[in-house]
C-alpha cells in the first residue's frame, strides 16, 4: 500500500483486482502500453487470500481463449487449462439431451476448463512485471469525485488518485456501484450453488455435462487428473441439509441427481456454496466511470456465461480507449457501451430463460423443452443459437476504428 498522501495522477484507476478487474490491468498493458494506470484492490496480492482467485474453476469458451490470445495471455493460460471435446445436455427424468462436439464444429476444442487459483497465479505474475502499473493492496475505495475532466478516488488509507477514467471491477457488491449511485436491479432465484471437485470412476474424456434437475443445473466441467469440477444448483431450503451430509451421504445424493454417464462418484472434495441471483446495473456507464464484470452483471452460472462475458466487456473497453485520445470522455465510453449493450441483453436473457424454463415443472413447460432438445440433437442447424452462445462467438474481435 502506498504510504504517501499525496495524490497519485495515472491515466486509469482499477478498482478491484480479482479475474476481471486483473485480466483487464493486463489488456490495457498490452494494448495501450502508454498509459499508466494504478490498481487498487482490498485483498493482499496473494491468489490464496483472494476470494476472486478461489478453489472454483470457470469454463472459458472458444471465442474467449482468441481474446486472451489477443491481449499475449493464451500462451500461459492454455498450459493450464482442460479442454472441452464435447457437451451433453439433458433434463433430468425426462429423455430430451442434446450434444455438442468440438468435431462437429470442426475445432480443436469447444471451450477449455481452469482453475481460478492457476489462472490468479498468470494474472498476478503478470502484474508484478507490468512497468506502468502502481499496484495498490491491501486499500479500498472510500470516496469518488467525478469532475468535468478527471475523476479522483480517495482511499480508506487517505491515498488520493486523480485519473481520466475509473473502471470499477469490484464485484457484485461493488462500492464503486454504491458510490456512483449506479442503477441495481436484482432478483434472487430462491436457489444456491453447490461448489467442489470431484473424481468419477470412468475417465471425462474431455466431456462436459449440464443436467437441469428440478432446482436448476447440475454441471460437471472435466479438469486435469480425471477430475470433474461440479456446479449444483439446490434450491436454498435443501442447501443445510445437503451441505452437513457425510462425503458418502452427499456422493449418494449427487449420484441419484446426475446418474450414471460417468460412472461412479469415487472422491469428493471439499464443498462450499454460494447464493444465486441475477444482478445487473442497466447502464453501468457514468461520468468519466465505467463498471465491468460483476460489478456490472452477476449471472446464473448455467452455461458458465460469467466471466465470459466479463472478458468480453474488458477486451472491448481495453481495445476502445487504446483508440481514444480522452479515454474517459463520453464519446469514448458512449462507443464502448453501443459495442455492448446488445451482448448483455442476448446473455443476461438466455441464462435467465435457461435457468427459469428447465427449473419449471409445468408440464406443457417440460413438454416443449425436451422436444426442443430432441429437434436441436436431431438436426444441426437447430444447435446454432446453443453453439454460438456455448462458444461465445464474438463479432467484436478487432475494435473498429474511432
Amino acid at each position: 500500500m502506498a504510504e504517501t498522501n499525496a495524490t497519485l495522477d495515472v491515466d486509469l484507476i482499477i478498482v478491484g483486482g480479482g479475474m476481471v478487474g486483473a485480466t483487464f490491468a493486463c489488456a490495457v498493458a498490452y494494448l495501450a502500453p502508454h498509459l499508466k494506470i494504478a490498481l487498487v484492490d482490498a485483498v493482499a496480492a496473494s491468489q490464496e487470500a483472494h476470494p476472486g482467485f478461489d478453489s472454483r474453476a470457470i469454463a472459458l469458451s472458444y471465442g474467449s481463449a482468441q481474446l486472451l490470445q489477443q491481449i499475449g495471455l493464451w500462451s500461459e493460460f492454455s498450459l493450464q487449462t482442460t479442454s472441452i471435446s464435447h457437451i451433453h445436455v439433458s433434463d433430468r427424468g425426462h429423455s430430451g439431451l442434446a450434444h455438442l462436439s468440438a468435431k462437429q464444429e470442426q475445432l480443436d476444442a469447444l471451450g477449455y476448463v481452469i482453475e481460478l487459483i492457476n489462472a490468479g497465479d498468470i494474472l498476478n505474475k503478470r502484474l508484478s512485471r507490468l512497468p506502468n502499473l502502481t499496484w495498490i493492496c491491501p486499500d479500498s475505495v472510500e470516496e469518488i469525485a467525478q469532475c468535468q475532466h478527471c475523476v479522483t478516488v480517495t482511499l480508506a488509507s487517505g491515498q488520493q488518485l486523480q485519473a481520466s477514467l475509473l473502471v470499477g471491477a469490484d464485484g457484485g457488491h461493488s462500492r464503486c456501484r454504491q458510490l456512483l449511485k449506479l442503477q441495481q436491479q436484482t432478483d434472487d432465484y430462491g436457489t444456491s450453488a453447490i461448489i467442489a471437485n470431484v473424481l468419477t470412476s470412468e475417465l471425462h474424456q474431455g466431456r462436459a455435462f449440464e443436467r437441469f434437475t428440478d432446482a436448476g443445473p447440475l454441471a460437471l466441467l472435466p479438469m486435469s487428473d480425471n477430475r470433474s469440477a461440479l456446479v449444483w444448483s439446490v434450491h436454498n431450503h435443501q442447501l443445510e441439509q445437503l451441505m452437513a451430509l457425510s462425503d458418502v451421504d452427499f456422493g449418494a445424493a449427487l449420484q441419484q441427481k446426475f446418474g450414471f454417464r460417468l460412472g461412479k462418484f469415487t472422491r469428493l472434495g471439499a464443498r462450499t456454496a454460494y447464493p444465486l441471483s441475477l444482478t445487473q446495473s442497466p447502464m453501468p456507464v457514468s461520468h468519466r466511470s465505467v463498471l465491468i464484470g460483476n460489478a456490472a452483471h452477476t449471472l446464473h452460472p448455467v452455461a458458465g456465461q460469467g466471466y465470459n462475458l466479463g472478458l468480453r466487456d474488458l477486451f472491448v473497453l481495453a481495445s476502445t480507449i487504446a483508440q481514444a485520445s480522452d479515454i474517459g470522455a463520453f464519446t469514448t465510453l458512449d462507443r464502448y457501451w453501443q459495442q455492448r449493450e446488445g451482448d448483455h441483453q442476448r446473455t443476461i436473457f438466455m441464462t435467465d430463460l435457461l435457468a427459469r424454463t428447465f427449473a419449471n415443472n409445468y408440464w406443457p413447460l417440460v413438454k416443449a423443452r425436451n422436444s426442443a432438445l430432441h429437434l436441436m440433437d436431431t438436426f444441426d442447424i437447430l444447435k446454432q443459437p446453443l453453439s454460438y452462445q456455448a462458444l461465445g462467438h464474438f463479432e467484436l474481435f478487432q475494435a473498429k476504428p474511432l
